[in-house]
């Protein structure tokens, strides 16, 4: 049964929470997208190899996955929009502790609770979105929620070049910048008329029984996207690129998929689904299997740009799949089983890649990336046909 907070979702928006949800994830995109190429490259500078520094990105999948067990408790104890301002914090002080220490193993805590953090900001993001979402704009505000993200993950890279890989000093203007708008989402925040309702971890595994499909979207996401941000700009530096040129295609790889968004809401809203989710699985997988061909860093990057634009439709499509789908509890529970998906797939992801990267060689991990992906497809493929039958 629907509750009256769900059903006023579906006529009129709200646009100051729909405002605030955006302001917080935004910045924390460009958090995320300072801290992991910036770890990566920093790690690669000090002669770290490529598994030790995939074992330190698990930190962050970790934390992920420890807030998702944790948040049916906090949202019956917490208020959600409380909790979100708290992430923000809790990001802010991570990146404050990666700019004052140098340890690999004091980054893995820091990273750990960024992951609890930021897994926090997007859980309840999500859900939020949702509530506050009509259906007939649910396609293109989603679209536009991962915009917002894809387009923090373009600007905070570019601190990188600008600000070098020693000193800490990009990690310290991030840190302040986040604690910024932290203040300034607690303000918007005031306005709000809707907030997501309490779930709890019963709700978390129901959702998994009801959707696995949604949730094996979000793990091909995860997977193919942590791989994309911390392993490609560690694979571009050993094929003999430069470290600026393995920043900048984070950044190439983020614009192009933030512009792609809005117009992947926009079919979410006139074609079937999960059929966009398809075409975006197979496109991603071509773009990692075609990358160690090309030698022209434009040609390189063009297949890096259709490569983030495709991955990150497939979480466009799920956020979009989950508000149509489900209402109430269960937004929590599915954006609760978003993350875990998640936490699952990015640390398989960049452990792995950077695993078979060290065994078999840069080019194998792109390579490996692109052939997950593929199989990935063919049970997209197959469960939409059972489906249909």
């Amino acid at each position: 049964m629907q509750s009256d907070q769900a059903l006023g979702a579906h006529s009129t928006p709200d646009w100051p929470a729909i405002a605030a949800v955006i302001l917080g994830v935004t910045a924390f995109s460009v958090a995320q997208g300072v801290t992991y190429p910036l770890i990566s490259l920093t790690l690669e500078a000090r002669g770290v190899s490529s598994t030790l520094i995939g074992i330190n990105a698990l930190g962050f999948a970790l934390g992920l996955g420890l807030a998702t067990l944790m948040l049916g408790r906090l949202t019956n104890r917490f208020r959600p929009d409380r909790l979100i301002i708290a992430g923000l914090i809790g990001c802010s002080l991570c990146l404050a502790t990666f700019s004052a220490f140098t340890s690999m193993w004091v980054w893995f805590g820091a990273r750990l609770v960024l992951g609890f953090s930021s897994s926090l900001i997007f859980m309840l993001s999500e859900a939020w979105l949702n509530v506050a979402c009509p259906d007939r704009l649910r396609g293109r505000i989603s679209g536009v929620y991962g915009a917002s993200i894809c387009g923090g993950f373009a600007a905070g890279p570019l601190a990188i070049p600008l600000l070098g890989t020693s000193g800490g000093l990009g990690f310290a203007l991030t840190a302040v910048y986040l604690a910024l708008v932290a203040f300034a989402t607690a303000i918007l925040m005031f306005s709000t008329r809707t907030v997501p309702e309490p779930s709890s971890t019963r709700d978390l595994f129901r959702f998994f029984r009801h959707a696995p499909m949604l949730a094996a979207m979000v793990f091909a996401f995860g997977f193919a996207d942590i791989a994309a941000i911390s392993a490609m700009p560690v694979y571009f530096v050993k094929t003999g690129h430069t470290e600026a040129f393995a920043a900048f295609s984070v950044t190439v790889l983020a614009l192009p998929t933030a512009i792609a968004q809005p117009f992947i809401g926009v079919l979410l809203d006139r074609l079937p689904r999960h059929r966009v989710a398809v075409c975006s699985a197979c496109v991603a997988a071509l773009s990692y299997l075609v990358v160690p061909a090309l030698e022209h860093p434009a040609a390189i990057l063009t297949a890096f740009a259709t490569m983030g634009a495709a991955t990150f439709a497939l979480y466009t499509c799920a956020l979009t799949m989950l508000g149509e789908k489900f209402r109430g509890p269960m937004l929590v529970a599915g954006s609760a089983a978003y993350a875990l998906a998640y936490a699952v797939g990015s640390g398989v992801g960049s452990s792995a890649t950077g695993a078979i990267m060290e065994v078999g060689g840069p080019q194998a991990g792109p390579l490996s990336v692109g052939i997950a992906l593929s199989a990935f497809t063919a049970a997209f493929i197959f469960g939409g046909r059972r489906k249909e039958s």
